[in-house]
């Protein structure tokens, strides 16, 4: 019987010692990260726009993860928000060292926003911590109102929720009494967010539990 090597377990350990060095630049500059989870088309850019208009009182900078392709990053370039790009070529997560190599060529500012949307997965991204303070998921109701049941570690670990397209609810047959018991099943503190990322109904609320995370 041929003996077994926890490799996973030394990625995680180096990814997680980086991420802690990250955390600690980040807050000695009083750089608060959010750290967007959410599977693809979820709405994870189009909710981050919304959040990005109402908070305009702190610089804000935001990295885009995908594995392929620039197109979240030009567009948010395009309403004149300080943006950069990691492709990851593959790896369908961001990690910590992709973090730190990418911040090294920002210039950012004291007091701050951070926001890092991760690539479209509810299964990788949710097991690595990048120096973020807190983890949002992003899920839409055409996703259906089974995922906190099969995707449980991303709803454990976000701090909030945010539901999108809560206007097309009735037409795929969404069940969000089932959908929120799921969350509060798994992660009872999480607020559920329901929001509208065409108009921006919801946001107000989600921006002022970020601006409370942030103290």
């Amino acid at each position: 019987m041929s003996d077994r090597i926890a490799v996973k377990r030394a990625v995680y350990e180096e990814n997680d010692r980086q991420a802690a060095l990250l955390h600690e630049i980040f807050a000695a500059k009083d750089i608060f990260v959010v750290n967007i989870l959410g599977g693809p088309g979820a709405g994870k850019t189009s909710s981050l726009k919304q959040i990005l208009a109402r908070i305009k009182d702190r610089p804000v900078s935001v990295i885009e993860g995908d594995i392929t392709s620039d197109i979240d990053t030009r567009a948010l370039k395009d309403l004149g928000i300080e943006a950069y790009q990691i492709e990851t070529g593959g790896d369908c997560h961001l990690n910590a060292p992709m973090i730190d190599a990418i911040v090294k060529r920002m210039s950012l500012k004291p007091k701050s926003w951070l926001f890092i949307e991760n690539i479209g997965n509810l299964v990788c991204p949710a097991e690595f911590v990048i120096g973020e303070d807190v983890k949002i998921l992003v899920s839409s109701t055409a996703e259906g109102a089974d995922k906190p049941y099969k995707y449980p570690l991303a709803f454990q670990k976000a701090a909030a929720v945010i539901l999108t397209k809560e206007d097309i609810a009735p037409y795929v047959k969404f069940d969000e009494a089932y959908f929120r018991a799921g969350v509060k099943a798994l992660n009872p503190d999480a607020p559920v967010f329901g929001v509208n990322a065409l108009s921006g109904e919801g946001f107000d609320a989600v921006s002022a539990w970020l601006r409370n995370a942030r103290g």
